[in-house]
């Protein structure tokens, strides 16, 4: 497939980091009118007490107020495991429309399956306003931009591309992090290393932007890098590294890693689009599967 790349086209990015779960989010502006797009929210969750507060999502409200900005667009790069998004909330405040890829629904469908939920949880993604396609194109203001598909890390990974700028969710870290794992289910490390080379085949003045970061090695954080970067650098798949190498790498390490802290929660809430699932009477409810993930 051909995407419609144009590096003419270079949006206002503002990252905010979240440092319980290393999330970068970024309000995407476009420069020639006062439209923008928030990619991966946060939600904030003190899992252990139960208690759900928004910090996070307000500080992104507090900065599209204040810049006088229209929210277009909330887009979720893929359904998170490691935190739990806060569209809903933000589309309640600000307006705009939810969009993941429309492989969302194989997701629904394999979770809806681990957390045993009835036939009133839709499998189909209608909790989403849109479900983008490889290739899809959409506009914030009057800036296009476009989705990529790129599983691996799960099924329904996408990259967005808005003009110069390309966010990537977890299919690339910055070059000393690597990659994201991919033994989740629906996971494929050899699909993931095909979907990161087809993100580095776009120019490499094109930047990345990161969904997290860990500052290896006591590195300070950081979220933004190119194309050419990462080809060069990128510990992982730079300087050539064959599809066997990565796959084999890949497996070894993910059979050496934990769950993520908030995979519990954030698989119940993101496969809905950010909504809390809730019980018969309606109540805010989770549920903790034994022996299934």
């Amino acid at each position: 497939m051909t995407y419609p790349v144009d590096l003419s086209r270079k949006p206002e990015v503002s990252p905010h980091f979240d440092e319980a779960t290393n999330t970068i989010t970024y309000i995407v502006k476009d420069p020639n009118s006062d439209h923008c797009a928030i990619v991966d929210s946060v939600l904030d969750i003190d899992y252990a007490a139960g208690r759900i507060t928004y910090d996070a999502a307000d500080a992104l409200i507090a900065e599209i107020k204040e810049r006088g900005l229209i929210l277009d667009w909330i887009i979720e790069t893929h359904v998170h495991a490691d935190h739990l998004s806060a569209a809903p909330y933000l589309q309640e405040k600000l307006g705009g429309k939810i969009g993941v890829g429309e492989k969302i629904m194989v997701v629904q469908e394999t979770f809806g399956k681990v957390f045993n939920e009835g036939t009133e949880f839709q499998r189909d993604g209608s909790q989403f306003d849109t479900l983008f396609k490889d290739g899809d194109t959409y506009m914030i203001g009057t800036m296009p931009a476009f989705a990529m598909f790129t599983p691996g890390h799960t099924p329904a990974c996408m990259v967005h591309v808005i003009g110069d700028a390309a966010f990537v969710g977890d299919t690339l870290f910055m070059p000393d992090g690597g990659s994201a794992r991919a033994d989740f289910p629906g996971g494929d490390a050899g699909v993931l290393y095909d979907s990161i080379q087809k993100v580095l085949s776009l120019p490499d003045e094109m930047r990345l932007f990161m969904c997290h970061d860990y500052g290896p090695n006591g590195r300070d954080i950081q979220w933004e890098t190119t194309v050419g970067d990462e080809k060069k650098h990128n510990i992982h798949v730079g300087e050539g590294k064959t599809r066997e190498d990565f796959i084999k790498f890949r497996t070894e390490r993910d059979a050496t890693l934990g769950m993520p802290k908030l995979i519990i929660p954030s698989l119940q809430v993101n496969m809905r689009a950010g909504e809390v699932p809730t019980d018969h009477d309606g109540n805010p409810m989770l549920k903790v599967p034994i022996n299934a993930i």
